[in-house]
């Protein structure tokens, strides 16, 4: 049984072990922990940005971003974006990804959002067939632009 739950700073290594255990991630994370505590510390601050980790026996084995933004479009329609979706290698295939994305809807209805978006990189082409199954179209082109 997963527990749903906000990440405290003492998940934070569970969390980055989490995001660097893919192909991705192994190439984007690093071992220094004072950027992600740094990082924390400004999230827990911010209004409407959630770090949620999934707890199963004492251990932290999925998580994922949540934050809410209200805009004017779409009728000011209130939206929820989901990002650094998650789940540890050994419990993917066994719905934990499925409960992620209810407990992302739950907490987004709760806070007034009729929109959830998400984005997935171009070449995690198994995360885009999950997030179909889950109810998502993919209807957008996403860029990035890194600015320094």
């Amino acid at each position: 049984m997963i527990r749903w739950r906000e990440a405290k700073r003492e998940d934070v290594p569970a969390i980055v072990a989490l995001l660097a255990e893919d192909a991705l991630g192994a190439t984007r994370e690093s071992d220094d922990m004072a950027a992600y505590y740094a990082a924390f510390d400004a999230m827990s601050y911010e209004y409407g940005n959630s770090l949620i980790v999934g707890e199963a026996d004492g251990r932290v084995v999925a998580t994922y971003q949540l934050t809410f933004i209200t805009g004017l479009s779409l009728r000011a329609t209130r939206r929820a974006q989901v990002e650094s979706v998650r789940v540890t290698e050994k419990l993917r295939s066994e719905g934990v990804g499925a409960a992620l994305m209810r407990d992302a809807e739950m907490r987004a209805l709760h806070e007034g959002c009729s929109l959830l978006q998400l984005t997935a990189d171009k070449s995690r082409e198994g995360a885009h067939r999950f997030y179909e199954r889950a109810g998502f179209t993919p209807s957008h082109i996403g860029f990035k632009k890194p600015i320094s």
